[in-house]
């Protein structure tokens, strides 16, 4: 294959899963930038975030970028529920099971491992969905990450995040059809609904006060909502979208036999140069969970707290076109780097 949607295909065989389920001919989608040194010292893992398919995430990523693919060798794991890993949408007609965050690192790991012979990861980084994938690939091999950088992530779903996350559901899975649990058709009305419910979620009180879709290049607020949110997630499988909200909604690093539910114990696992970032004003994934979080990191090498100072809420860890946003997570990264 050729383009900008090129990638590969890490065949993991039947997995066992964490709700205890086999999942038969499990399927990771990916994508590699750069080289790998003969040492594999040199390897960035970055995770895919909600409905994020790796060529969405792939803009940070260049010489000037924030990760420069000229010192390290990237690797974008596809995650579950996106389209091209394993989802709905290409499992066949079968109910999807439950997948859970430790699922999916765990099938990241042996990409890693089995076809790389990868031991050791000198940064971690994520944004989203992939901030707390970042954060259990940190908790979950301790000896193998280096680095980790949390963007507007956290640890687990916070009990807010995970009503907002209601929200969403509830506004995709009104559409009629939705029918007996799943979609039947796309949910033309359910993309729009879900679209208007993200775009006062994502972004801030600020940025809509201060009229900031104007330098988007948008007319009025209408032409903000209609062009920006409207059809945003209508790219995306709708019984793909439920896969990763429910993934979203588990999230908790703590979970299974390892930690059994102590968030404290599975932070206190962690040993990496941890970053945390969350967006100075996000409204789901709240400052004040990785300001818990940070206090409870006592054995990582180092553990700094820097939100992003950005009126653009959630997407301040993404800004594909924000300059000064993009500027603060570039600055950041090399500092991590260095260590």
């Amino acid at each position: 294959m050729t383009g900008q949607r090129e990638y590969e295909m890490f065949e993991a065989g039947d997995v066992p899963l964490q709700s205890g389920v086999v999942f038969p001919a499990m399927k990771l989608a990916y994508k590699t930038y750069g080289t790998l040194r003969p040492a594999k010292d040199n390897v960035i893992l970055y995770p895919t975030s909600f409905s994020a398919q790796h060529f969405d995430t792939e803009w940070l990523i260049g010489p000037d970028g924030v990760l420069d693919p000229t010192r390290y060798f990237i690797v974008i794991p596809n995650l579950f529920g996106n389209g091209l890993s394993s989802s709905p949408s290409n499992s066949g007609d079968a109910p999807f099971p439950e997948l859970t965050y430790h699922d999916a690192i765990a099938v990241q790991h042996r990409l890693l491992t089995e076809r790389f012979g990868i031991t050791k990861l000198a940064l971690v980084y994520g944004w989203s969905m992939g901030g707390m994938q970042t954060y259990h690939w940190a908790a979950l091999h301790p000896d193998m990450v280096v680095r980790a950088a949390v963007v507007c992530g956290s640890a687990r779903c916070a009990p807010y995040n995970y009503v907002f996350l209601e929200s969403v559901k509830a506004a995709l899975t009104g559409d009629p059809a939705f029918r007996d649990g799943r979609f039947v058709e796309k949910p033309v009305v359910g993309y729009r609904a879900m679209g208007r419910v993200y775009a006062g979620w994502a972004m801030s009180h600020g940025f809509y006060r201060d009229e900031m879709w104007r330098a988007a290049g948008f007319s009025s607020l209408e032409d903000y909502l209609v062009r920006a949110w409207d059809a945003a997630f209508a790219r995306r499988d709708a019984n793909d979208l439920l896969a990763q909200i429910g993934i979203w909604q588990r999230g908790d690093i703590s979970r299974g036999a390892a930690f059994g539910g102590d968030l404290a114990r599975a932070l206190a696992a962690i040993k990496a140069h941890m970053l945390l970032m969350p967006g100075a004003t996000d409204r789901y994934f709240d400052v004040r969970d990785n300001e818990d979080e940070l206090g409870k990191l006592t054995n990582a090498k180092s553990a700094v707290l820097h939100p992003i100072p950005s009126l653009h809420g959630h997407r301040a860890g993404n800004p594909v076109n924000n300059p000064r946003d993009q500027a603060f997570l570039k600055a950041e990264i090399a500092e991590l780097l260095r260590e």
